[in-house]
This record gives structure tokens, sequence and C-alpha cells, in this order.
């Protein structure tokens, strides 16, 4: 098997699961219950939750468990929007975001809401002089991913939270389930984030939602005691513990995985033949999206698979069959973002493993 979709999912490293079954065996009280067992449960779930805090530089009470980063953009931008849908019903956001953004946003549209899309650049960046003159009185929110998932183009969000602070009715939400642990954040002026720690090597069930002070959500799910007003349920003590450990390695080593990810990039552009390259130069080193003229990407995609390497078409959460919105967005061909698939790179990949694409991609082109 040669993995190529690490976009997707990344198999949780050892270190992570050992800390998950001892701390489901260690703590066997719910954290919400006032018992002794409930209050050791307690202390170790502020601990873990102190620790991710310092890590990415917020306050723990600015941190809410979620079950994943899909979970985390409904609440952030539900939330935001119904809290402040007073003041306005105007939200921007792009092309480029996750189904669980483009999702959400299409059901507050729905709900009487206006969304509306920013330029994209040629480089897959947002055009920060149309942000800037598109924001309105009554624009309540922007949504911008910091990595997107499928060309990798890295937005600058310290420009755009710059833009965004001159308004203090907007709120900037940023996804950063593809950057986390592989790219460095700027959270300065940044109103909610979320990340998921299945992208980082952590378990797969679990996100993170920040919501900074003073920032106010209404609530997706309602009911039953937790940690905060936000999000009801009992906290799973032991997928936090893990998120802490996941976040601690994947911050520790990301300058060499950052490193060895580039070079591995290099090598697999030096040798494709015939391809066009729609990752921006400049974009996320662990991923690259690529088409072949004449050849859809379902095609390249299901015989690659049949031959046991493992790539993906867009977000593994996107529709089959339709055309990569932000291929689209900075190649302008409808045809191309057909052909467009994904590459997803790891500090895990092995050079031999990319000669092993390289080897059944060309057979592929060639047939």
């Amino acid at each position: 098997m040669i993995y190529l979709d690490y976009a997707s999912h990344t198999p949780p490293c050892e270190a992570v699961l050992d800390i998950f079954l001892r701390t489901e065996g260690e703590f066997i009280g719910n954290p919400m219950s006032a018992h002794g067992a409930g209050e050791k449960a307690r202390e170790e779930l502020s601990r873990a939750t102190r620790s991710i805090g310092d890590m990415i530089g917020v306050r723990p009470e600015e941190i809410i468990f979620t079950s994943g980063a899909t979970e985390a953009n409904n609440l952030a931008i539900k939330g935001i929007a119904r809290a402040y849908g007073y003041q306005g019903r105007h939200i921007l956001s792009t092309c480029l975001e996750h189904p669980s953004v483009s999702g959400t946003l299409a059901a507050l549209q729905d709900a009487g809401y206006e969304i509306e899309l920013l330029r994209i650049l040629p480089d897959g960046t947002i055009d920060l002089a149309y942000l800037e003159s598109t924001i309105r009185p009554d624009t309540i929110l922007v949504c911008v991913s910091t990595v997107d998932s499928e060309l990798g183009a890295i937005q600058p969000i310290l420009e755009i939270s710059k833009i965004v602070a001159k308004h203090p009715n907007v709120h900037l939400h940023i996804d950063a389930a593809q950057a986390m642990g592989k790219i460095p954040i700027h959270m300065a002026r940044v109103a909610t984030m979320s990340f998921s720690p299945h992208k980082f090597y952590g378990i797969c069930g679990s996100g993170v939602l920040v919501k900074r002070e003073g920032v106010v959500l209404e609530p997706l799910i309602n009911g039953g005691t937790s940690t905060n007003l936000y999000r009801s349920g009992t906290p799973a003590l032991g997928l936090a513990v893990a998120c802490e450990k996941a976040l601690e390695l994947a911050l520790a080593n990301q300058g060499d995985w950052l490193a060895k990810v580039t070079r591995l990039r290099e090598y697999l552009l030096e040798r494709l033949t015939n391809v066009r390259i729609n990752s921006p130069a400049a974009g996320s080193p662990y991923i690259l999206n690529l088409s072949v003229r004449g050849i859809k990407a379902t095609q390249c995609v299901a015989e690659l698979s049949n031959r046991g390497i493992y790539v993906s078409v867009k977000s593994a959460c996107s529709t089959d069959n339709s055309p990569s919105r932000p291929v689209m967005a900075v190649s302008g061909d409808k045809q191309n973002a057909l052909s467009s698939w994904r590459v997803s790179l790891s500090h895990l990949t092995e050079t031999l493993e990319l000669d092993g694409f390289l080897s059944a991609f060309k057979g592929i082109i060639a047939a």
C-alpha cells in the first residue's frame, strides 16, 4: 500500500494511542460528577485544556472540545450568525472552503442570511483590497480556511484579521484543520478557530473550537451539564488528553516535518511530466493538486487505487463528479477542474513510495 491521502486522515501515532488507553483506564469517572472519581477526571481535563491553550496561545476557557472540525465549524458559524443576527445578516467567505463551512453557509442562506464569496487571486489567496471594499455595516462574519484542503493555498490570515479589526461588528472565523501542527498560525484578532487532531496523527472523532473571550455563540446542542455553556454533553476525557499529546508532538516536530515534506514535494515536482500543477508554488507543501488533460479525476484515482496507491479527488467530504471549486477559481477552466485530484504528503512518506506512485501514474497516462 502507498498512502498519499494524509490531508483526509492521518494514522494516530503510538504515543497518542497509548495515552488515550491509559487515560480511559485510569480516569473512570464522569468529569461532571460530584464524587471523588469525577473530581479526579475533572482535574485531568482541566490540566489537558490548560496545556492545549498554552501550546496555541489561548486561555483554557476559550477552548471548546467537539466531535471534530466539522462540528466546530458549524458551532462557530451558526453560533455567531444567530447570536449577532440582530446586527446584520451579511457573511463573507470563499469558494475554497471545506464542505463543513460551505454547507453551513448554504443552510444559513436558506434561513435568510446573505452569503457573498470573495474574489480569489491566481495564487489562491483572497484579494485583500476586494475584501476591504466588500465589508458593509451589516457584515457580521468572515469565514476563511487558513490552508485550503484542495489546493493547499495559504491565506494571509494576519492581513485579513487587520482588515476585519477595523469593523467592530465583524467576526473572523478560520478553519485551521489543514494548518494546525503543519505551519505557523496567526491568532491575532481571530474570533473563532477550528481544528481536528486526526489531521496531525491524533484520534478521529474529536475536535477543538477556540472561541475568544467576549465572543458570544448560540449553542447547537442543548441540555446536559458540561464544561461550558456552548457545547453540552459529557466531556470525552481520553480524547482531550490524546488531542493534547498529538498537538504536543506535532508542534515539537513542526519544523523538521515541514522541511522533509517540502523536500518530498520538490522530488515529486521534478519527476512529474505531462501534468498541470494547480497548487500555488507558495502553498502548503503537504498538498499537491494536479490534473491530466483528457483524463477525469475519478478515473485516475480509481486506477491508482486498483494498484494499491491511495490519493483523493477534492476533499474527502466533497460531492463526487462535480468540478473542484478551488481549481475552477484559480484556473477558470471547468475541464481542468473536473480532471483535478490531490496528492497529500506526510513526514511518514518515503521517496520509495513516491517512486512507486510515479511509475504507476506514468503507466496510467500511457495506457
